[in-house]
């Protein structure tokens, strides 16, 4: 975090600079996106389960924050899935129900994928390039409280493009001290 420089402002403290680093550097957001996905069926599976509680509060509030920080605009981002060909119907109100990686440039979708490919308009993810592994990605981190409705689908086959608007958010959990 030293050696690139990142800086914390707007962040309440350095910790969650390092969040923000340590999730986009390759490994870890695998492992704990595998996590958070598990962890939310139930509160039990999260309290015994869920290794990841401080780096996901962590990174809840540095989105949170430069949120609110950058004005809480909306950004039109993409993301390709190379391995899954997901299925949606308009109308269909969805969530990623984990933190999810977008780009502002379509072109660099092509990087990851394009069996899938999202068009989505966040309203609620944050532009986190200063504190980004890959800063040429222009990435916008969207966090796994944020829900969408699809507004269109084009499946020709071999790929599929889901376009998604911001309606809201949505979490079953609230952040809590676990004593212990």
């Amino acid at each position: 975090w030293q050696f690139q420089g990142s800086p914390v402002s707007p962040l309440s403290s350095s910790a969650q600079a390092i969040a923000l680093m340590a999730y986009t550097m390759e490994g870890l957001y695998r492992k704990f996106n595998e996590e958070v996905r598990t962890a939310g069926r139930s509160s039990q599976q999260y309290r015994d389960n869920f290794h990841f509680k401080t780096l996901h509060f962590l990174l809840t509030g540095a989105v949170q924050r430069l949120w609110d920080a950058q004005g809480q605009q909306c950004h039109c981002a993409f993301r390709g899935v190379e391995k899954y060909k997901f299925s949606a119907k308009v109308g269909d109100i969805v969530r990623f129900g984990q933190f999810t990686s977008s780009t502002l440039c379509e072109s660099v979708i092509e990087d990851f994928g394009n069996t899938t490919v999202f068009k989505v308009q966040t309203c609620y993810g944050a532009y986190i390039n200063d504190f980004s592994s890959y800063q040429d990605e222009e990435e916008v981190l969207i966090p796994p409280y944020e829900k969408f409705r699809v507004t269109k689908v084009t499946d020709n086959g071999k790929t599929v493009q889901i376009e998604l608007d911001s309606i809201g958010t949505y979490s079953k959990y609230n952040c809590e001290w676990l004593r212990g």
